[in-house]
């Protein structure tokens, strides 16, 4: 059949807008700028996960406000005392107990030994000897050192005691902790927030903190442990190697008071300009 000339343009589709015309976005031809849409923000960030804030002076700032220090313990051979050394440890450790007025939190880590940079040495130790006799029996220690850690998983235990404080806060902040703790139960997605602390609440929590500590550290020395509060900067590392066992190994964290760079501050007012100054002159 042949074609129409004067045929009708088809009529729109229920559900679909009309034509655009040119130079409108939609059209053909035109840029798609306006149809873009904005990149969702990503809510499951790292920040998002860790529950504490900040760490500053030798504690450990929570997401609800409250506040913690860490005492890293020894451990003392429980297994080769006398039955009077044991039972006086136990009774000890008993006292120790019953004299808390508040809760603390006692955290064994076991982590895997790495035994790559102890063979290491010795291979640079074997590589400095000139006596054969002895380059041999290192050779022997380092296949046996070697063998014995494929084989068996040694193990590295580390003890701390965790000392929390809670302030006693007003009716918002304990809204606002409940609140945040329901959502993280039902679901919710947890968003970082800023912890604001007044000065008199965090000197009190300050005085707290050390007089908790120092009743632990006391009641820990009467059972013959020796054990250090963590400053700032082992805090700092205590959680680097939690949140990245395998790479703090391999890249432990350095001293940054050491590390110093230069950097350009702009000054307030503007600057001479001598050249300018002869020029007029």
């Amino acid at each position: 059949m042949p074609p129409n000339p004067q045929q009708q343009p088809a009529a729109p589709v229920p559900g679909q807008g009309a034509p655009a015309a040119p130079g409108q976005p939609g059209a053909p031809g035109a840029p798609d700028q306006a149809r873009t849409p904005a990149p969702p923000a990503n809510p499951n960030t790292t920040q998002n996960s860790l529950l504490f804030s900040e760490l500053r002076d030798n504690m450990v700032i929570m997401n609800d406000g409250s506040f913690r220090s860490v005492v890293a313990c020894k451990s003392i051979n429980f297994d080769l005392m006398s039955s009077k050394e044991r039972e006086g440890i136990e009774y000890s450790y008993q006292n120790f107990l019953n004299s808390l007025y508040f809760p603390v939190q006692i955290l064994i880590r076991s982590q895997r030994v790495d035994i790559g940079p102890y063979i290491e040495r010795l291979t640079n130790i074997r590589r400095d000897q000139e006596n054969m006799l002895l380059n041999v029996l290192t050779d022997d220690y380092i296949d046996f050192i070697d063998t014995l850690s494929q084989e068996a998983n040694i193990m590295d235990k580390t003890f701390y005691v965790i000392i929390p404080y809670w302030p006693h806060g007003d009716l918002n902040t304990v809204k606002r902790s409940s609140k945040s703790l329901f959502s993280t139960i039902f679901g919710g997605t947890p968003q970082q927030r800023a912890i604001v602390v007044d000065h008199a609440q965090y000197e009190k929590a300050k005085d707290e903190i050390k007089n908790h500590t120092d009743a632990v550290m006391s009641g820990l020395f009467q059972l013959g442990i020796k054990c250090v509060q963590l400053n700032t900067k082992e805090l700092g590392e205590l959680f680097y190697n939690f949140y990245n066992p395998d790479t703090a190994v391999r890249e432990p964290l350095g001293d940054f008071g050491s590390i110093t760079a230069q950097y350009v501050k702009k000054g307030q007012g503007e600057a001479p300009r001598p050249h300018l100054s002869r020029e007029e002159a």
